[in-house]
């Protein structure tokens, strides 16, 4: 019988405040001294599986809040034999520092956030997977260079991520306007929903000082 998984999981409700258990990178990953790049709400991997066989000199990470999802990622993963591609359930708003921690110094040098939930409504927005303490993480463990992409087909959505990368002195943002294109060589399921029927996605990159 088929899992039913929700759209959308509240990071905040007590279910999800879990600690996460990293793995040994060193059996993770067969050349585990590669790059890093870690995508925060991976949903179904589409993504990842397609940047891992795309970019095979760098290894790829996703952190997902629904554990099926993950499950399922793990199992595909497996049957194409990607040995430079992995999978974890994570609370990125609370756990995410347990995991990136657990990484050698200097390993993560690209992180995607990508189309995340919008949470419209003013009193869920403290759910939105972008926060300061996010931000902070990520200046903590990205080295000089390191890159932030940010995507998202909800204008509002967007400029709020940018708004928050902004405000730390540890990023700046590469150019002042929406890329128009996608540094990636690979599409999420929502980009490739929202370019077909026409409409724009808003993209950023920030860069590490």
């Amino acid at each position: 019988m088929a899992v039913r998984v929700r759209h959308h999981v509240n990071p905040l409700s007590n279910k999800y405040q879990g600690t996460v258990e990293p793995p040994d990178w060193s059996q993770i990953y067969t050349q585990p001294h590669l790059p890093l790049h870690l995508d925060i709400g991976s949903a179904k991997g589409y993504f990842l599986n397609r940047m891992a066989r795309h970019c095979p000199n760098w290894n790829f990470l996703g952190v997902e809040i629904r554990q099926p999802l993950v499950d399922d990622c793990l199992r595909r993963r497996d049957a194409a034999q990607q040995d430079n591609l992995h999978f974890i359930f994570c609370n990125a708003n609370t756990a995410l520092k347990d995991v990136l921690t657990s990484l050698p110094a200097g390993r993560l040098r690209r992180v995607s956030i990508q189309f995340p939930d919008p949470w419209f409504k003013k009193r869920h927005q403290k759910r939105r997977v972008v926060q300061p303490e996010l931000v902070a993480l990520l200046a903590e463990t990205l080295p000089q260079g390191g890159e932030v992409v940010l995507q998202s087909d909800v204008l509002e959505v967007a400029a709020a991520m940018v708004d928050c990368f902004a405000e730390s002195p540890q990023f700046q943002r590469a150019g002042d306007r929406w890329l128009p294109e996608s540094p990636f060589s690979a599409q999420t399921e929502r980009e490739e929903l929202t370019l077909g029927k026409g409409l724009p996605v808003y993209r950023a990159i920030f860069q590490r000082d």
